[in-house]
């Protein structure tokens, strides 16, 4: 089991936790302009490294905000100090 750091209350167990995907995907600029393909290429592929990975998490079961982390997806450590805010 994770413990994970929430910025706001402090570490918790991993079940507290909801993962929302990699951070830092922008939404289209245009989005009317996308074609099928495009679409799914935003909502569906992502990022898969080995190693160092920005992701999104949500504190579900206690103040609910939502934070970025950046996580060791070998080790899964999570490498972003306790409470820094990306």
């Amino acid at each position: 089991m994770l413990l994970i750091t929430c910025p706001h209350c402090g570490p918790r167990d991993e079940v507290e936790f909801h993962y929302g995907g990699q951070a830092d995907v922008a939404y289209p600029q245009d989005p009317q302009s996308l074609d099928d393909a495009a679409w799914a290429q935003f909502l569906f592929y992502r990022d898969n490294p080995a190693g160092a990975f920005a992701e999104r998490w949500q504190h579900s079961a206690g103040c609910r905000k939502w934070f970025d982390v950046v996580r060791d997806t070998v080790t899964y450590e999570f490498l972003t100090p306790e409470g820094e805010q990306r």
